[in-house]
């Protein structure tokens, strides 16, 4: 049963009963700094599920990997040091390699495929594989399908232009495209991936749109490449005992405030990135958005690459991510 109704047969308590319930602290953990459309969403969801529990459940949300690093967020909410995190999708690597599945270059980049993503069955294949390593999913937040490779000192137009670029890697999986157009990827954590960039440790940078404006990252490449490279959600999940152990209002306010975030991600994510690609050329870069042509040189050069090291990562649950999102 979808986690949006599955305790939906269960009578509905007025609001005074929700107020009677033991308080609850949700800690949420992510890596996003406060200025980025997601970091605001969130903080949008936590006042949401204040409204909507009557007070009876207050998330903390710590930005900018206060709490706890990316890396750090599954395990910490799985033995239960805080109770929710945020993560990428491809941040799981290949502890679920499956979980790449939509960041597979230009597999999954068509906004009205994307918009059938939450609460599908390709949605709810990933939730499972989640729930194995401790952790339950309650949301997933469309971040971006427009990517953007920074550069400083000349632009990365052609494939060939990457050949021996030291660019910010994803993960093991995806860098195999990136290996395969003859860049040296070196996978680095969204926050770390500016301070390299301004050091030299990186010559090139990979993110979406809207993290280019809100990590700055023109103060320290000269040009931008945007390209619907790759569709990446954010994922909302949550300690299963903590959860099970709230009082059922509870755990409905949450899931319902999940849902209104779900939605409205959609239309926001689109809305800023239209708008970082302003921004970005009135703060100095010089943007190229890849033409069709250019967008087919760089798949058929990226793509097959990462779909064979995908599936002989991912050889039981692969092709079925596969099949499920080509069903949206």
């Amino acid at each position: 049963m979808h986690r949006r109704t599955l305790l939906a047969a269960l009578p509905v308590l007025a609001a005074p009963a929700i107020a009677r319930a033991q308080a609850a602290v949700m800690r949420l953990s992510h890596q996003y700094p406060p200025a980025h459309h997601i970091a605001k969403l969130l903080e949008a969801f936590a006042a949401d599920v204040g409204k909507r529990s009557n007070g009876a459940v207050t998330v903390q949300t710590f930005p900018a990997a206060q709490l706890a690093q990316p890396r750090d967020n599954f395990p910490g909410v799985a033995r239960g040091a805080f109770e929710a995190a945020v993560d990428t999708n491809f941040t799981w690597g290949n502890t679920i390699p499956e979980m790449s599945a939509p960041t597979i270059p230009f597999l999954f980049t068509e906004l009205d495929r994307i918009r059938k993503f939450p609460g599908s069955e390709a949605a709810g294949f990933l939730d499972q594989l989640s729930e194995r390593r401790g952790v339950k999913t309650i949301g997933w937040l469309f971040t971006t399908r427009s990517s953007i490779f920074t550069s400083g000192k000349a632009p990365l137009i052609n494939p060939a232009d990457f050949k021996d670029v030291k660019i910010r890697g994803i993960n093991p999986l995806l860098d195999t495209g990136l290996r395969a157009a003859g860049a040296a990827p070196a996978a680095t954590p969204a926050p770390e991936v500016t301070q390299a960039l301004a050091t030299g440790v990186l010559d090139a940078g990979l993110t979406d749109v809207s993290a280019a404006v809100s990590r700055r990252y023109y103060e320290v490449q000269k040009f931008g490449t945007v390209t619907p490279y790759f569709c990446v959600f954010t994922q909302v999940y949550v300690n299963p005992r903590w959860f099970q152990g709230l009082a059922a209002p509870q755990r409905q306010a949450i899931l319902d405030a999940s849902g209104a975030a779900e939605t409205e991600a959609m239309t926001l994510t689109e809305a800023t990135a239209a708008a970082a690609i302003g921004e970005l050329r009135q703060r100095g870069m010089t943007i190229h958005e890849q033409t069709p042509a250019e967008t087919a040189a760089w798949k058929a050069v990226m793509q097959k690459p990462v779909i064979e090291a995908f599936l002989r990562a991912a050889p039981e649950g692969g092709q079925r991510a596969l099949d499920l999102l080509a069903k949206l």
